[in-house]
């Protein structure tokens, strides 16, 4: 057992002690891609995702230097015909990037020292296959296998980080890219190499000299079929979990959910839930793990309609993007779908597929932009933020003429990029104009209740003293006429079990003089 080669399944050990949810599945899917053209695969998603847990967990399965029968017995990988075959048969060549690039006293050494690192722990192994003076970690591995029957897996975990850490220096990326050729595309590699997995963030295919790793298989947040329940938790996972700890499901699908992954598979962050679900509280656990200066720094950039999309996304609008311009590297942007597109990657968007569009998840990440935004060299995207604190605030004090001119204003301000010219986009409208309604309230649209739907409710969150606000929105119509409707149509049944103070806010939007008006009443 080494550092390096066949490092054991102590890390997977530590996995199933905690709160572990089956994705073992995914080893079936490898093991039918062993030793064939398909035999490298990349999977790519944000960091809270799980990457390192599925790392780990390949490396414990395959690691022929220990013994995982009573780690896996019991789980889904088990029951396939492929299990027995392949359980701890292999050599397994462990690399986390992270470490490497950590533990140099300069990055620009990062690469140096991996192949060192590695070559010396091999010439440890096989003291007579590779040579004293060998640098190259490609032909130390060609050396051992051309003397053995022996073929390795090579698992590494944040593949990408030097792309992500070292943005700049092309010299030290290029130096990379070769060792990964060597190791993934050379005469060779079919010799040496019985399969590849790779986790990271963002997509390959068009990183530095593309011949270096065309040939992998790869699944991003794009497009991850047919591998998308092991991104993340999916519904019925999460449904579990929340059972097993009396938790509201709901109210964690509201904060969590919105990952949207090929058809139409709901994947939540894995960190995110088990936070909430540890802490017996729902929040924000992004700033963990990321900061909201990366969030800024991209939301702000000068592309033509930028900062209209982010604040239609904040409204609840989806926006159309091409994903395909994208040059996959956080450097190298040419529009704001290439912006976009990285959001996705990182986790701050989901892309719907069929519709080609993108949005924000949910109430966690939308939290997320509205921190980025108040810090934001943006006056325009700041401004929206004030209005909408001033809105709530005439809101819950009824006061119903500010609450129609503020309205007003946003929808003068902003109506271009939500398309302004029916009900729904009044809705879209309206979600904007509240966005600050995040710090205390979840949101919730189109509840069944009484003889129909209620348009929009903005649920007090758990401990919170302000009233709800149940919401009906008219189109040339009347602010009483909306509230009449909530009380003949007795939507108040969708939220009778609140307990707190309700209002009721009818607003209608008046498309012949372009002006809103506003009705509040208490329950």
């Amino acid at each position: 057992m080494g550092k390096y080669l066949n490092p054991g399944n102590d890390g997977f050990q530590s996995i199933r002690k905690g709160e572990y949810i089956d994705k073992t599945g995914l080893i079936d899917y490898i093991n039918h891609t062993l030793g064939t053209k398909q035999k490298l695969t990349c999977v790519n998603r944000p960091r809270r995702f799980g990457k390192s847990f599925a790392a780990q967990m390949l490396c414990a399965y395959y690691d022929k230097s220990c013994d995982s029968e009573e780690l896996f017995h019991n789980m889904k990988i088990a029951k396939k015909s492929s299990y027995q075959l392949h359980l701890n048969q292999y050599n397994v060549l462990y690399l986390d990037i992270t470490w490497f690039i950590s533990t140099a006293d300069n990055m620009k050494d990062t690469v140096k020292n991996l192949q060192k690192a590695v070559i010396k722990e091999l010439r440890e192994i096989y003291p007579d296959r590779v040579e004293i003076s060998e640098h190259s970690l490609p032909v130390a591995l060609s050396d051992i296998t051309a003397r053995s029957d022996s073929k390795f897996i090579v698992i590494i975990d944040e593949w990408d980080a030097l792309f992500r850490e070292a943005k700049e220096d092309k010299s030290l990326q290029e130096e990379y890219v070769q060792l990964l050729r060597g190791l993934f595309r050379s005469s060779l590699t079919d010799k040496m190499i019985e399969a590849a997995y790779m986790t990271g963030i963002l997509p390959i295919k068009k990183y530095g000299n593309q011949s270096a790793l065309s040939d992998f298989y790869e699944f991003t947040m794009v497009d991850s079929s047919p591998l998308e329940e092991y991104v993340g938790f999916t519904e019925d996972e999460v449904r579990r979990l929340c059972e097993e700890s009396s938790l509201d499901f709901h109210e964690l699908q509201h904060w969590y959910d919105g990952y949207i992954l090929g058809d139409h598979l709901h994947i939540y962050s894995p960190k995110s839930v088990l936070d909430a679900i540890n802490r017996k509280r729902f929040g924000s656990y992004w700033a963990q793990t990321e900061t909201y200066e990366s969030l800024r720094t991209y939301i702000t950039m000068n592309f033509n309609g930028l900062k209209d999309m982010i604040l239609s996304m904040l409204g609840g609008m989806k926006c159309k993007i091409d994903t395909n311009t994208f040059q996959n590297d956080m450097t190298t942007f040419h529009s704001r779908d290439d912006v976009l597109t990285l959001l996705v990657h990182l986790g701050y968007l989901t892309y719907d597929v069929s519709a080609e569009s993108v949005f924000i998840p949910n109430q966690e990440v939308t939290e997320e932009f509205l921190r980025a935004i108040k810090n934001a060299d943006s006056p325009e995207m700041i401004q929206v933020i004030r209005q909408s604190e001033q809105l709530l605030d005439a809101t819950l004090h009824m006061d119903e003429e500010t609450v129609a001119r503020l309205l007003d204003k946003i929808h003068t301000e902003y109506s271009s990029p939500l398309f302004y010219n029916n009900e729904q986009s009044l809705r879209a409208v309206i979600q904007l104009a509240y966005i600050s309604r995040v710090k205390d309230y979840l949101e919730f649209q189109e509840l069944p209740s009484g003889q129909g739907y209620a348009d929009i409710v903005f649920l007090p969150k758990r401990g919170s003293d302000k009233p709800l606000l149940l919401i009906e929105l008219k189109w040339n119509n009347s602010s009483e006429g909306a509230i009449a409707q909530i009380r003949n149509k007795q939507y108040i049944q969708a939220v009778e079990d609140f307990g707190g103070k309700i209002l009721l806010v009818g607003i209608n939007y008046d498309k012949k003089n372009k002006k809103h008006s506003c009705r509040i009443e208490y329950l």
